[in-house]
């Protein structure tokens, strides 16, 4: 593990913690150095179940959200702006002095000039595309900043605040949406679930009898669970790409993520793609829509026999896929 901006900055006395008490170190993704804070001292906070289950297996306290007071906080810089000025808030609510570290590419830059307008910053340690810096604010100070667990929309779906389509339901899932049948005979899995969109419609097609919701992000599932209220959903805080469940389902939908922080990796998609055909049964059928740029097309014809392109958008494919190649044997996680 190669020394990070964060330990750099902590090392070098450019950014310093208190000498005693609890650290939260909020949303730092899984491989992060943290090597110059005491272990026992930290409490990681993430919602990410990949990330979550990364540093319990490291040995960390984690969470997805603060518990107590803490003398210190670390905000590791999301890609959302909104769910960054969110845990800042929250930071400064829980700690005493908060380090914020982040890249360019996920603005640090610009939320550098908005906390420097907010209160009395350090200078920033800038090192591998990025920044490190911190602050100690009243909790007041950031309280326009705060935003709850969960936001319920004009247009009445709840969602997650900083999570993928927070702001209403993602085109792609639109066009999927009326795309699907409306008979869906068995058991449907939608891998990626997010705040429960594609898993609202399925369950109103005809002849679904349970509809499992597999997401990540634990803010995001949490919002699922209040837009839909259906004893056959069951949802599962977990990574869809190794998630698996004791019978074969009869159909997939998914709109699968296609971003490793701000850089495009469709190995993620093409990775949902191979799970699909591990959970489906012989005769299951994969409901799937990609943005039209993405190649998939490869993925899926290893994954399946048979792969048909419906009418999509032009900006969206949407794709059914049938014989999964790739069967076996599989066990329920909890």
């Amino acid at each position: 593990m190669s020394e990070s901006r964060l330990t750099f900055a902590l090392r070098t006395g450019a950014i310093h913690l208190p000498a005693a008490g609890r650290i939260a170190v909020f949303r730092p993704r899984a491989g992060l150095d943290l090597s110059a804070i005491p272990r026992d001292r930290i409490e990681i906070v993430q919602g990410n179940r990949p990330d979550h289950d990364a540093w319990v297996r490291l040995g960390y306290r984690v969470g997805v959200s603060p518990s107590g007071e803490f003398s210190g906080a670390i905000v590791e810089l999301p890609r959302s702006r909104a769910e960054a000025r969110a845990l800042i808030a929250q930071a400064t609510i829980h700690g005493g002095q908060v380090i914020v570290d982040g890249q360019k590419t996920d603005g640090i830059d610009s939320l550098l000039r908005e906390l420097r307008a907010r209160a009395d910053v350090s200078e920033p340690c800038a090192k591998a595309h990025g920044k490190a810096f911190q602050f100690q604010a009243a909790p007041e100070t950031f309280a326009d900043w705060a935003l709850p667990d969960t936001l319920t929309l004009e247009s009445g779906w709840t969602t997650a605040p900083g999570m993928f389509s927070a702001d209403g339901p993602d085109p792609a899932s639109v066009a999927l949406a009326r795309t699907l049948p409306p008979k869906m005979p068995g058991r449907v899995a939608d891998l990626g679930a997010g705040w429960g969109y594609l898993a609202f419609h399925v369950l109103e097609r005809r002849g679904v009898t349970e509809c499992a919701l597999v997401e990540a992000e634990h803010a995001a599932l949490e919002a699922a669970r209040q837009n839909i209220r259906d004893d056959r959903a069951r949802f599962y805080w977990a990574d869809a790409i190794d998630w698996t469940d004791s019978e074969p389902f009869d159909n997939v939908v998914m709109n699968p993520p296609f971003h490793n922080g701000r850089a495009a990796d469709p190995s993620l998609g093409a990775a949902f793609i191979a799970q699909a055909a591990r959970i489906l049964g012989p005769h299951g059928t994969l409901w799937m829509v990609a943005n039209r740029h993405l190649p998939y097309e490869a993925p899926l014809g290893q994954a399946f026999a048979e792969v048909h392109e419906l009418a999509g958008t032009p900006g969206f494919k949407i794709y059914t896929a049938n014989r999964p190649r790739r069967q076996r044997t599989v066990t329920r996680r909890r």
